[in-house]
C-alpha cells in the first residue's frame, strides 16, 4: 500500500492518467462517432474506381494503353466518359473480337453490370465526358411520341430506316437495327456517337428530344403497334415496297396481259 501510494504521489502520474484517459476517448470516438455520408461516398467512389482499374489492366489495356490514351489497335480512352464505357461494353461491342470488320458488331455481354460501372468510373477518372443517363432521362413519362417521329426522320432515319429497322452504309458498314434495343443504351448512343454514328449532345438535341425519340422508336417497335397502311413489308421503307410493287405488280399485269392475249387470239380462231 505505501509503494502504491508512493506511486500516485509521482509527478508523472497525473500526466499518464491524462495520456490514459485521452487515448481511450479517442479510441471510443473512433469507433462510434458518425462517419460523413460525402466522405463515405468519397471512399466507396475510390473503391470502385480502383476495382475498374484492375478489370480495364486485364481487359482494356492491351488496345487501349495502360493509361488509356490509346494505341494503334485502339482510340484513347480519356474524356469519352462513363456513357461511352456503359454502352460498348453494356452491348458487347467491347473488348472486341482480335479479327474485326468494318465496323465492331453486337455480341453477348462478358460483364455484370457492377464490372461495367467499375470500368465506367475508371474511364470517367481519366477525363471529364458524357455520364450513364439515369431512368427518367430515357423513360416514356412526359416524351412527346409524335415530336421524336419528327426529330428521328430528320435526324436518325437516313441510316436506321423510319422505323429503327436499320440499314447498309458504305464499305461494309451498316446501321443497326433498333429493334429491342435498351431505351438506355439508345440514348448513351445519342451522347457519344459511336462507330459510324454522329454523336448528338445537348446542344444539338436536348435531353427533352432524345426522351421523345426514345418514345418513338418504343412506339413503332410495340408489339401491339398495327400498320394503317396493312402489310407493312418489314418496315424498310422505299426499298420493299418498290421491290413488292415490280415483282407483283408489274408481275400481275405481264400476267393479265399475256391472259388476255391469249382469250383475243382463242376468240379469232374460233
Amino acid at each position: 500500500m505505501k509503494k502504491l501510494s508512493a506511486r500516485r504521489r509521482h509527478p508523472l502520474a497525473a500526466l499518464v492518467v491524462l495520456l490514459l484517459a485521452l487515448a481511450c476517448t479517442g479510441g471510443l470516438y473512433a469507433v462510434f462517432a458518425p462517419t460523413s455520408p460525402a466522405k463515405a461516398d468519397e471512399t466507396a467512389q475510390s473503391l470502385t474506381i480502383e476495382e475498374g482499374k484492375k478489370l480495364y489492366a486485364v481487359g482494356c489495356a492491351s488496345c487501349h494503353g495502360t493509361g488509356g490514351q490509346g494505341t494503334s489497335d485502339g482510340p484513347s480512352l480519356v474524356g469519352v466518359g462513363a456513357a461511352a464505357v456503359d454502352f460498348q461494353v453494356g452491348t458487347g461491342r467491347m473488348p472486341a473480337a482480335t479479327s474485326q470488320g468494318p465496323q465492331v458488331p453486337e455480341k453477348k455481354n462478358i460483364y455484370s453490370q457492377a464490372e461495367i460501372d467499375q470500368l465506367a468510373a475508371y474511364i470517367a477518372s481519366l477525363g471529364a465526358g458524357p455520364s450513364v443517363p439515369t431512368e427518367e432521362q430515357y423513360g416514356p413519362e412526359g416524351a412527346d411520341i409524335a415530336k421524336g417521329g419528327e426529330l428521328f426522320r430528320n435526324n436518325c432515319a437516313q441510316c436506321h430506316n423510319f422505323t429503327g429497322k436499320g440499314g447498309a452504309l458504305t464499305h461494309g458498314k451498316y446501321a443497326p437495327s433498333l429493334e429491342d434495343v435498351d431505351p438506355k443504351h439508345i440514348y448513351e448512343a445519342m451522347q457519344t456517337g459511336p462507330q459510324n454514328m454522329p454523336s448528338f449532345p445537348d446542344t444539338t438535341l436536348s435531353e427533352k428530344n432524345k426522351k421523345d425519340i426514345i418514345a418513338y422508336l418504343d412506339a413503332v417497335n410495340s408489339d401491339k403497334t398495327e400498320s394503317p397502311g396493312g402489310l407493312d413489308l418489314g418496315g424498310l421503307g422505299p426499298v420493299s415496297e418498290g421491290l413488292f410493287g415490280w415483282i407483283f405488280g408489274l408481275g400481275g399485269l405481264i400476267a393479265v396481259a399475256v391472259w388476255v392475249a391469249a382469250r383475243t387470239a382463242k376468240a379469232k380462231k374460233s
